[in-house]
């Protein structure tokens, strides 16, 4: 426990830096009334955090100093923000994942998918314009990649989430996987898949409610990102539609700070707007 007299208002943030322990006691005046920051016994964590949205909200995290632990998923070699934890995982190995899980030092209450698949050149990948453009490797890629791999993910993370406190498991879908917005058409593979993952959501969060009533599951929609997912697509976008990554973690996490377990199962905007299923 670290003691720190202060003769002026000091921030949890600069007493918290003060101890590598992150216990402070600090006491002003006469008095020494103390001032007792613990660190939170809660992890947050961020699967794909060496993509653009995912690093830009490990860092956010770890600048709030809200968990006492933030762990930063990637794959292979990526490295991750300075102070995060790093992990290694693969959404197509259920093992790595099960590994992940196995290796947190405190339960996490903030699990955050930010992975996902819209094209890939190496591959061949791309999202269809019509029916003829259908092929079955393609589309089993978007699945596993915007489907399947989550919902391993929460196969193995929910039930580590506290079970008498606010915790939030959020995922990042699309709004071009919503059945009743689309007008379009088109881009099948990744639609589909964006739906199915919608519904894995929805049916997550009856299922938690059993166990961990305050808990919340959530599709989150964080619009156009300046990325590499969305750079071949950006043409055309009306001033203002474009956010940076940063811009797009801030707004996630404020939609991730309002959500109450009413929300659970829902698909939002990143302006917190509900968008149908």
């Amino acid at each position: 426990m670290c003691r720190i007299k202060a003769e002026r208002l000091l921030t949890a943030t600069w007493l918290i830096g003060q101890c590598p322990n992150r216990q402070v006691t600090a006491w002003r005046g006469i008095g020494h009334v103390p001032l007792v920051i613990t660190p939170s016994p809660f992890s947050a964590v961020v699967f794909g955090a060496s993509g653009a949205i995912g690093r830009a909200l490990t860092e956010r995290l770890i600048a709030s100093d809200e968990f006492g632990a933030v762990h930063a998923g990637v794959r292979s070699a990526a490295a991750v923000p300075p102070g995060a934890t790093r992990f290694a995982f693969d959404l197509a190995d259920e093992a790595s994942i099960a590994v992940a899980a196995a290796a947190l030092d405190a339960p996490p209450a903030l699990v955050i998918v930010a992975t996902g698949l819209l094209h890939d050149p190496a591959r061949d990948i791309a999202p269809e314009k019509s029916w003829r453009g259908l092929d079955p490797a393609a589309m089993a890629e978007a699945y596993a990649a915007n489907a399947i791999g989550p919902a391993l993910i929460a196969k193995h993370f929910l039930p580590l989430m506290p079970r008498n406190t606010r915790a939030v498991f959020a995922v990042l879908s699309a709004k071009v996987g919503s059945i009743g917005d689309n007008r379009l058409g088109g881009w099948h593979s990744y639609r589909a898949s964006k739906a199915a993952l919608n519904m894995l959501v929805r049916n997550f969060a009856i299922e938690l409610a059993r166990s961990h009533p305050q808990a919340v599951a959530a599709a989150l929609h964080p619009g156009t990102v300046d990325s590499a997912l969305s750079a071949p697509f950006q043409r055309g976008l009306p001033p203002g539609k474009l956010f940076s990554p940063d811009q797009a973690a801030g707004q996630l996490l404020a939609v991730i700070a309002d959500l109450t377990p009413a929300d659970s199962g829902g698909l939002f905007a990143w302006d917190g707007t509900r968008i149908p299923y």
